[in-house]
């Protein structure tokens, strides 16, 4: 009888003492990535790089001429491996670290700190793969101005300028936004980018393209795509790409993403037919690039939405962001005659503003919203007090780094450069054989 107590007290003793260090273990281990979450956002990183190269690159490379194609594909790849070096060295660090209502800090400089046990605050994802995926973000933003100043910007500048607009304009709107900032705090929506991508860079690249003057012979002489079926293969890749910059952006998988999906592909549906039926009336015929640019306009005016409103309301948010985008490229091109050359202003910037306004209303319930938004008035405020801030500092900051580069090591290329063509000028190199 008493060996038997004995051996009953040893076996609860060795019990508790194995539960006890499996829960100290658990406790020292904390928390841990969820497989399924850190496989989609894996794919949807991915997407986001797709989006810039091959997308973005022959999107505005079928848009110009034959003899600057070389030159913009140079400038997003070039931008594309300098934004992800600065991202690791501090701007991470900066948008996303510290408790600063205004900037971060660079407590993860190069990383430090982060193993490959690292957790995301507020995740269930790897540190480094938020790190990756964030990296995305900021190497296409300053790829989209790009758009408004080919044919005629120095290599030099426009990688001088994009390191310099990193650090004073997309670092501190992502902090403000995204990083734990005074926006977020005051509770503006900006899913995946509306304000913290499409304003800064469509503010950016309309000041940019005013500073920095027209082409030669616009708008008398058109400057007419050289490849629109270039053009239509960049659009297809960015529309594909375009799901992991929505639906990645619920930093997991499960129902939120997969309506993010939807409403994002919704919107652009919607709004490349109405593009195509408003270029019928106006001009008798359905051009592919139109179509392909209506289809953009209504990716980038649903991105800030696209975690706030339901299939109707991305169908009309769509629409309606052709109509204003459409009429956005007329004023800008045809009424002010800015040089912005293949309308980023006008399908980006436009698109952007409008889709983080539009969101205080078609995330309402009534709509067929989420309802996870503010009632109206006041979720409209917030939003359109995000953006007034946000357009004032990205216009200032790039007047000021625009002056510095001009000069330091000049804008513009020469005037027998830019009839050259940029791809020989600035590269050495051509897309196709001279006399073709």
């Amino acid at each position: 009888m008493r060996q038997s107590k004995t051996l009953k007290t040893t076996f609860t003793t060795i019990f508790i003492t194995f539960v006890g260090t499996l829960l100290c273990h658990a406790q020292e281990a904390g928390p841990v990535a969820d497989s399924g979450n850190t496989a989609w956002i894996l794919t949807a990183t991915a997407l986001v790089l797709f989006m810039t190269m091959p997308g973005l690159a022959l999107f505005y490379g079928g848009l110009v001429r034959g003899k600057n194609v070389l030159s913009v594909m140079a400038q997003c790849a070039g931008i594309g491996c300098m934004a992800s070096v600065l991202w690791i060295a501090g701007l991470y660090s900066l948008a996303f670290k510290g408790d600063g209502g205004w900037i971060g800090n660079f407590d993860a400089a190069f990383l430090k700190g982060i193993t490959t046990d690292s957790i995301a605050p507020g995740t269930d994802l790897p540190e480094t793969l938020f790190v990756m995926f964030q990296m995305t973000f900021a190497i296409i933003t300053p790829g989209l101005y790009i758009g408004a100043v080919v044919e005629r910007m120095k290599f030099g500048a426009i990688m001088a300028f994009s390191a310099l607009w990193l650090l004073v304009v997309y670092t501190p709107v992502t902090h403000w936004v995204w990083g734990g900032g005074w926006l977020m705090e005051m509770g503006v929506k900006d899913l995946a980018g509306g304000i913290v991508v499409h304003a800064t860079a469509g503010v950016s690249a309309l000041v940019l393209a005013i500073m920095l003057g027209k082409r030669r012979g616009f708008p008398e002489h058109p400057h007419l795509p050289h490849n629109p079926g270039m053009v239509f293969i960049g659009a297809a890749m960015l529309w594909v790409g375009w799901f992991g910059f929505n639906a990645g952006s619920q930093l997991s998988a499960g129902g939120s993403a997969g309506m993010t999906m939807l409403v994002t592909h919704l919107s652009a549906c919607s709004a490349a037919l109405v593009w195509c039926l408003v270029d019928r009336i106006r001009n008798g015929k359905t051009g592919l690039v139109g179509m392909v640019t209506g289809l953009i306009a209504g990716l980038a005016t649903i991105t800030p939405a696209s975690g706030d409103v339901g299939p109707l309301g991305a169908i009309v948010i769509g629409g309606i962001a052709a109509l204003v985008c459409y009429y956005a490229v007329s004023l800008i091109r045809e009424k002010w005659r800015i040089d912005d050359s293949l309308d980023v202003f006008a399908v980006h910037g436009v698109g952007g503003i409008l889709g983080t306004l539009l969101l205080a209303g078609f995330g309402q319930s009534e709509l067929g919203g989420l309802g996870l938004v503010k009632p109206f008035w006041e979720q409209l405020g917030i939003q359109a007090t995000g953006l007034g801030v946000t357009i004032i500092w990205s216009a200032v900051a790039t007047v000021a780094i625009a002056l510095l580069v001009k000069v330091t090591i000049g804008l513009r290329v020469s005037a027998e450069q830019e009839t050259e063509g940029l791809d020989y000028a600035e590269h050495g190199e051509n897309a196709y054989p001279k006399d073709s």
